[in-house]
């Protein structure tokens, strides 16, 4: 989704590292070990759902 004023949305932008991070941590499942990478996941998809909320509050896309 791309926003006309400030190209693509955040929320766009921190799915893709969420996911491309998740597609890292298949290949190397003993990163699941540090609490950082919990940390860091709980907090992107907490990002991204918050501003998907605010595109719903704000009449869609």
């Amino acid at each position: 989704m791309q926003d006309a004023q400030t190209g693509p949305r955040r929320s766009d932008l921190l799915a893709r590292l969420t996911l491309s991070a998740l597609d890292q941590l298949a290949e190397d499942p003993s990163c699941w070990r540090e609490p950082m990478v919990h940390r860091a996941l709980l907090v992107s998809g907490l990002s991204v759902l918050i501003s998907s909320l605010a595109v719903v509050e704000n009449g869609g896309v």
